[in-house]
């Protein structure tokens, strides 16, 4: 009879919400069971394994598992603490898009001012394929500020409410190195920038010589303060005369999100200088491709203003800082010179051959099903 009078409460609590409440419980007990688990195979690797193995079988999982959000985010919070560089990494192909889009804007440059043009032209739109619906296609760039060094236009992200911006802009005054190791030193942006909190690198990748930043920075009252995880890479192009750094927003499990602070997840920077004869003579063009999500509950139009006004204010700021080390001989990191040489061919597989001789010596089958 006890048993009976049991199950007959059970289900009457479970009309009113018992059962919702019970499989909660039960899909949190699995998903525990699940995470400790994982927490005790990353326990056991970590102390078979040097770090440099863990980051080799991680890139191999985070492969196999792209395209598997779930199964991929459970893998990642199972190796917290390591930085997956094979997946974040800029690549090559990054850099050179950003060379590009500055080689056509300069054509098209040449092409209005030979037909009597006076004025910078705007860029064209972007090129989409054939079998590409009309919504995804990129939308054209509108002309925000018009002046004789300083050229801003901006263009809708499509699907977001938000703009992609692009500065095409003149400086007569400081040579293409000064400028672009005045935007690199993080050290000296610190005294510049009032703005900045905090600025680190965090991690530095030896094969590319790209680097993660953690960058926090003052908005506007009444907005909190914002910060961004980011990683960089810079590049000097000796043969077509170029200097390009490209940023982008990242996840690093050694930056957990603050409550102090906002955590911009989407960020995006293309910088490309073209000196006017070297990289160590006075004069050079640049071109800025900009995007952000400040994470704002303003409308898109007072977004749209306070960037169309802020982006100046910044690379003003700028220039005078490179201006004072300047004229100060204010010591700046050479970053040119400190950049480290690529890899010849030869090194490259002499590395990859110790590679694959350490793997070997921890065991590769055992790390290519685990």
């Amino acid at each position: 009879m006890f048993p009976r009078r049991l199950l007959a409460a059970w289900l009457a609590g479970a009309r009113g919400g018992g059962l919702l409440a019970l499989l909660a419980n039960q899909c949190r007990f699995v998903t525990g069971l699940r995470v400790r688990r994982a927490q005790q195979i990353a326990q056991l690797y970590g102390r078979l394994y040097s770090e440099r193995s863990r980051r080799v079988l991680l890139g191999r999982l985070w492969r196999r598992l792209h395209g598997r959000p779930g199964h991929a985010s459970a893998l990642m919070a199972a190796f917290a603490g390591v930085f997956v560089w094979d997946e974040e990494r800029i690549q090559e192909e990054e850099l050179q898009r950003s060379i590009n889009e500055m080689k056509r804007l300069e054509e098209m440059s040449n092409m209005f001012q030979s037909s009597g043009v006076q004025h910078h032209p705007p860029e064209p739109k972007a090129q989409t394929e054939g079998n590409e619906d009309s919504e995804g296609k990129e939308q054209p760039w509108e002309m925000v500020m018009d002046k004789k060094h300083f050229k801003l236009w901006r263009r809708p992200i499509t699907g977001t409410h938000l703009y992609q911006y692009r500065v095409f802009g003149t400086y007569t005054d400081v040579t293409p190195r000064q400028f672009f190791n005045v935007q690199l030193d993080t050290e000296y942006r610190k005294k510049w920038d009032a703005l900045v909190i905090k600025l680190e690198v965090i991690e530095r990748d030896v094969v590319s010589g790209s680097e993660v930043l953690h960058w926090v920075t003052h908005f506007p009252y009444p907005m909190y303060s914002r910060d961004y995880v980011y990683v960089r890479r810079y590049s000097v192009d000796q043969e077509n005369n170029m200097m390009v750094l490209v940023s982008r927003a990242v996840e690093h499990p050694s930056v957990p999100e603050s409550p102090e602070f906002v955590r911009v997840r989407s960020y995006e920077s293309q910088m490309v200088i073209r000196p006017h004869k070297s990289f160590d003579e006075n004069g050079f063009d640049y071109l800025l491709t900009y995007s952000d999500n400040p994470q704002t509950v303003f409308p898109r139009y007072c977004v749209s203003w306070m960037v169309s006004s802020g982006m100046p204010d910044f690379l003003e700021k700028l220039h005078m800082a490179t201006l004072k080390a300047k004229n100060m001989e204010i010591k700046v990191k050479d970053y040119i010179s400190a950049k480290p040489l690529e890899m010849s061919s030869e090194a490259k597989a002499t590395s990859q051959s110790s590679e694959r001789k350490n793997e070997g010596s921890c065991g590769p089958a055992q790390i290519e099903y685990a």
